[in-house]
């Protein structure tokens, strides 16, 4: 069965109906929210910033269990074997979806063991050149990189990252002959980048962003449709004449496949309640991210159309992982 056979039987067994006595009286007993990253990503920020104000609301305190490695797989095949009971959520991020292309085999399926209940925050990348970069915009450093094709190189966390396939997106969109270098995570990106062994990165706007106050970095554009609203004044890269290009980080929450639909729609409006706060909205903010909003379903759709560019351009560009 192919994936996208699965991708729709796990929509529709996600839209059915559940029983509401199948939920009633939870939650019981602490919630475990399972982060596949180590501590300190955006998963983690995510997670804790909504926390404390969730208790309130669902009257159980929330554990942060970490299971980090593999590229967020450990963590996900965890969820995905854990009782469908409400008791263990994901917090996953792009590489729930981005992994089901990249790697020949996986233990789990995005779509067929999950459920996805909320999402949690969003957060723009930053294109941003080392200062040595003769190019002031999106169209100067284009027409750059045509002109010295293969030549011009940018870094990413690793192989697979939304970093590196952000970087593959703006190859694909602007035509721009950029050479791949990964690193080992987002520490040595940034040092790379700033030391000039890479000339350009799709980093997190909140990493880049202290460099390019010090002058040791030229921001020239985020990667989402609107612009930032921690630097206004920086274009997206369709103001440079590539419409619809819009890549962004998401963080989000998924139950294993057969949770009650009603604990889904009880957490999902608890999460939803939380991110109004105009507290919860400052904290994002800070980490220049933003909070997510919307139904199961809408998220469901979501991510959808979501894997879909993804596998896409994956498949295109020959990125696979062992």
């Amino acid at each position: 069965m192919n994936t996208g056979t699965l991708l729709l039987l796990g929509l529709c067994a996600f839209v059915a109906a559940t029983p509401p006595s199948l939920a009633q009286g939870w939650p019981e007993k602490p919630v475990r929210l399972v982060i596949p990253f180590p501590p300190g990503g955006i998963n983690d920020i995510t997670a804790r910033n909504l926390n404390t104000r969730l208790l309130a609301i669902l009257g159980q305190n929330l554990i942060i269990d970490y299971r980090a490695g593999a590229g967020g797989n450990v963590g996900a095949e965890h969820v995905a074997k854990a009782a469908a009971d409400g008791y263990t959520i994901l917090v996953a991020n792009n590489s729930l979806l981005i992994n089901a292309s990249l790697y020949r085999k996986l233990a789990y399926d995005p779509f067929r063991d999950f459920v996805p209940v909320a999402m949690g925050s969003t957060a723009p990348s930053m294109i941003s050149v080392h200062p040595s970069l003769p190019a002031r915009d999106i169209k100067e450093l284009v027409a750059l990189a045509k002109a010295r094709p293969g030549v011009i190189t940018y870094g990413s966390a690793g192989a697979g990252t939304p970093t590196h396939l952000a970087g593959e997106l703006f190859r694909a969109r602007t035509g721009a002959n950029i050479l791949h270098v990964p690193y080992k995570g987002g520490g040595p990106l940034i040092i790379a980048l700033v030391g000039g062994e890479v000339m350009i990165s799709f980093n997190s706007p909140i990493t880049a962003r202290p460099h390019v106050d010090a002058g040791k970095l030229r921001a020239l554009a985020v990667t989402t449709a609107k612009r930032w609203s921690g630097m206004p004044a920086l274009p997206t890269v369709a103001e440079a004449g590539y419409a619809g290009f819009d890549s962004f980080a998401w963080i989000a929450f998924f139950a294993p496949a057969g949770t009650p639909r009603a604990i889904v729609e009880r957490l999902n409006a608890a999460i939803n309640r939380v991110q109004q706060l105009p507290e919860i909205r400052e904290r994002f903010a800070e980490h220049g991210m933003e909070p997510g909003s919307g139904t199961p379903d809408e998220f469901a759709a979501f991510l959808k159309s979501n894997f879909e560019l993804w596998d896409k351009l994956i498949k295109a560009q020959h990125i696979e992982i062992d």
